[in-house]
């Protein structure tokens, strides 16, 4: 899936293989614990021995893959990073809990980063934030250094995805308002001036209660989850994409990234779209 959205992404750029010098894969269900997504990415895509590596921030990872690639970009070194979000999180989940399993999907969507001559254009601001107090609201127990996948933690089924819903919609709604009202303050952007805002595909009562906190219409919000369910980091980039082949924004027109996820961590992005 990382594959074909990369290969896409680059092919709407414009550009091939060649001119990407840079990868990041956010991603909390790679292929392997290692080597990285982006290593295997790399190879399939026949890309150069560039700079390619992963960001595992859960649902919130293709923000901050952006806040990475865009900093990364900045220091002169990159003209072209190929940004992808990609999960496959039916290989996580626990097919008997059926308060997880059937929120969640397979996909990826990727975008292209290039520096530009024009001030004021693409990505002008993205936040990332975190609080580790509680990593057990959202998490896999097992399969990490904490807890190996041994015969008693396959008996618990700990190496499947475990949720505490309430208060993990509870933190969402309360953060996701706060991180968007922070990136429109700071940057003197009204909710008016937006003309999409796109936000992690997590469900819809979410959503709803976000679009209400910013007083804009639940219209501006762009949704796919009906169709997808919760693809975690690659919900944004197929948000994104199918956003932009359906016109809800155009060249000049301010978007609205927002997410949160496992962590727990948040992140919002604000963009001036520019072709």
């Amino acid at each position: 899936m990382a594959v074909e959205a990369g290969r896409k992404a680059i092919a709407d750029a414009g550009l091939s293989g060649a001119d990407i010098d840079l990868l990041i894969i956010g991603t909390m269900s790679p292929d392997y614990n290692f080597p990285s997504t982006a290593c295997l990415v790399q190879a399939k895509l026949g890309l150069g021995n560039i700079p390619s590596f992963d960001v595992h921030a859960a649902c919130s990872g293709f923000l901050y893959t952006l806040e990475v690639g865009t900093r990364m970009l900045q220091s002169g070194n990159y003209k072209h990073a190929l940004i992808i979000g990609s999960e496959k999180m039916s290989s996580i989940l626990d097919w008997e809990d059926r308060e997880t399993c059937v929120l969640f999907g397979d996909g990826a969507g990727a975008v292209v980063l290039s520096c530009s001559e024009t001030p004021d254009i693409g990505i002008i601001d993205n936040i990332l934030a975190v609080d580790g107090s509680n990593p057990d609201l959202l998490y896999t127990p097992a399969g990490g250094s904490v807890q190996a996948i041994d015969a008693e933690a396959l008996a618990q089924r700990d190496n499947f995805l475990k949720m505490k819903g309430k208060e993990v919609f509870k933190s969402a709604v309360r953060r996701m308002a706060e991180i968007s009202d922070k990136i429109l303050e700071q940057n003197n952007i009204s909710v008016d001036d937006i003309a999409c805002i796109i936000p992690h595909q997590a469900n819809i009562r979410i959503i709803d209660s976000l679009a209400k906190h910013m007083g804009a219409p639940t219209d501006k919000c762009f949704l796919n989850i009906d169709r997808y369910g919760n693809t975690s980091a690659a919900s944004i980039p197929i948000a994104l994409h199918e956003a932009k082949n359906s016109n809800r924004f155009k060249k000049g027109d301010y978007i609205l990234l927002v997410a949160f996820g496992a962590g727990l961590t948040w992140a919002a992005s604000l963009i001036k779209w520019h072709t």
